[in-house]
Formats: structure tokens, C-alpha cells, sequence
């Protein structure tokens, strides 16, 4: 179930959960590793890109150029999640950083949502990498 977008955003959280929370609590910081992370995770975004740009209508007459590419999007909003998560299991209820990292990933989500929806009505464009 979900598609081949969810299951791309799951990977990348997974991505994220590993270099910021680790396991066990314990975050490898090994560069080579950390390497390793950042390059999958470029692959999982050009991957979602390419599925974009093969599904999805660009209209380029009239519509405003958005900054990212879907794949960074969705990259940001897994690493947002991941954060949220985190803060939920380790800090109070009533911590503001805890609060903060929700708002923010319902704020990326917002956007998300804002963006699709304006390529799909042709108002805005994505970038080609």
C-alpha cells in the first residue's frame, strides 16, 4: 500500500533516524558512514524526481519556477518527521522544542500539500536537475 512516493519518504526517514537519532541512542559519526547516509539519500531523491517527472504534467507557460524539487521536499519534511518523533519519546509534554518541531512539520506538510496542488493546476513549475 502507498505507492512508490511513500515508500521513497519511508526510506528516507529511516535515513534521517540514523543520523540523528542512531541506535540505541548512540548516533555513528563515522564520516564514511555519514557519506554513505547523504548519498543514499541523494539517490532516494533523484529516484523521486525521475518518478515525478515521469508521472506528473509540467506546465511552463505562465507557471512561476518553485525553488526544490519534490524530492528535496520530501526529503526535508522526512527529516522533520523524524526530529518530531524523536522529541515526542524523549522530551516533556509541555517543552517548547517538543511544540516547535510539530509546528514545524506541520508546516512543511502545508507547503507540501500547497505545492502539489498548484503543479497539478498548472500555477507552478518544478525545477530540472
Amino acid at each position: 500500500m502507498g505507492g512508490p512516493l511513500l515508500w521513497f519518504a519511508r526510506d528516507l526517514a529511516v535515513l534521517h533516524e540514523k543520523r540523528i537519532v542512531g541506535r540505541g541512542g548512540f548516533v555513528d559519526t563515522d564520516p564514511v558512514v555519514m557519506r554513505e547516509i547523504d548519498c543514499r539519500r541523494a539517490e532516494l531523491v533523484l529516484a523521486i524526481d525521475d518518478w515525478v517527472h515521469r508521472g506528473v504534467p509540467q506546465h511552463r507557460l505562465g507557471a512561476t519556477l518553485h525553488t526544490e524539487t519534490i524530492g528535496a521536499v520530501i526529503d526535508r519534511m522526512a527529516e522533520s518527521s523524524v526530529r518530531a518523533h524523536h522529541a515526542l519519546m524523549t522530551m516533556p509534554a509541555n517543552d517548547e522544542m517538543l511544540h516547535c518541531a510539530w509546528h514545524h512539520l506541520a508546516e512543511l506538510a502545508d507547503a507540501y500539500d500547497d505545492l502539489v496542488r498548484d503543479v497539478i493546476a498548472g500555477r507552478r513549475r518544478l525545477p530540472e536537475w
